[in-house]
């Protein structure tokens, strides 16, 4: 597992780099296909004192993301926050893994399908261009793999987005799909006009 511990308004020294590794690195035992975990550590200005330290750690795993964020008074208290929720998503990710593979031995035919694209698909880089204001300032390219709508619902949960794009095994196209305010879910399929 590659861990990559960055600082941001906030000096990573060698003891809080220690604690992180100590808490944060141990995780590939709950989870052994762990490829790549990022901690960002941050200090922002915040009127309440209990939220300037900031936790933010994402992990890469078999395609997946899992990512926390923790705010609290003092950085040690956001890294331990931070690990009891990644260990907290680790359970609920294992669970709906290992549902999937129950449901995919049942459906082996939608499966191989679902690897054939996943094998015609390249995946591409992540680059980032400035241009003048107003304009598009980012733009980033993304990996997609195909999957069906019940796994973009779990992947954006795990991601505690409000959105999440992805490509539709089912239908062949990008979708996306969004948090309504009622709480359920909406799929935007787009069609050429």
């Amino acid at each position: 597992m590659q861990l990559t511990i960055k600082g941001r308004n906030l000096e990573v020294n060698d003891q809080l780099r220690g604690y992180v590794e100590k808490k944060l690195g141990k995780m590939d035992r709950y989870l052994p296909d762990i490829q790549e975990m990022r901690v960002e550590l941050a200090e922002e200005q915040s009127r309440k004192a209990s939220e300037r330290e900031v936790v933010q750690v994402t992990v890469r795993s078999n395609g997946s993301l899992l990512r926390a964020e923790v705010r609290s008074g003092d950085i040690y208290s956001a890294v331990d926050g931070a690990a009891e929720k990644l260990q907290v998503q680790i359970k609920r990710y294992k669970g709906k893994r290992r549902r999937k593979l129950e449901k995919a031995q049942v459906h082996a035919v939608e499966v191989e399908e679902m690897e054939a694209y996943s094998a015609a698909t390249a995946p591409l880089s992540e680059e980032d261009e400035i241009f003048e204001e107003g304009h598009i300032v980012r733009r980033k390219q993304i990996a997609m793999s195909p999957m069906s709508e019940d796994e973009a619902v779990d992947q954006m949960e795990l991601l505690g987005h409000d959105f999440f794009v992805f490509f539709n095994a089912r239908e062949a196209a990008i979708n996306v799909l969004y948090r309504r305010t009622d709480n359920n879910y909406g799929l935007l399929q787009p069609e050429l006009a």
